[in-house]
């Protein structure tokens, strides 16, 4: 097996494996910092068409409110939708919880079935390898009504 995503991404370290989030934070930090540049232009703008001079502590309250305000009603609501549904779908929620673990289970026993108990085990172990899937498969989920 060639060297997959998943390879190329764990070589490059911390960069790699979690490049997502280092690109959403410099989109949050590029945007966050221009949408305070443009707010301080227009409280500029604003205060001398009032005639009055721009104070850094009047922008600050300001922009302070306004910030928080959007990540209230944006920001804080889409991180929990995302961060909270990738939580509980990572710790395996039963709520959330898909049937990968089940078909993953399966196709281990019909490796070993098809090739052998000892070269099932050493083809699912190099998949696992390449895949870097750590811990085995999820345990076993029993329902009690």
């Amino acid at each position: 097996m060639s060297d997959g995503p998943e390879k190329m991404a764990h070589k490059l370290g911390v960069l790699g494996k979690y490049s997502y989030a280092w690109l959403t934070l410099a989109f949050f930090l590029i945007s966050f910092a221009l949408h305070w540049y443009f707010g301080w232009e227009a409280f500029v703008e604003e205060a001398r068409e009032h005639g009055q001079t721009p104070e850094a502590a009047s922008y600050l309250t300001q922009m302070s409110r306004d910030t928080f305000e959007n990540w209230q009603s944006e920001f804080l609501q889409l991180l929990w939708q995302v961060v909270g549904l990738a939580y509980f779908l990572y710790i395996g929620s039963p709520s959330s919880k898909e049937n990968d673990d089940r078909l993953e289970a399966k196709v281990d026993e019909l490796l070993k079935l098809q090739a052998g108990k000892d070269e099932g085990q050493k083809l699912i172990d190099k998949l696992d390898d390449f895949y870097l899937r750590d811990g085995g498969h999820a345990g076993r989920f029993d329902h009690k009504s």
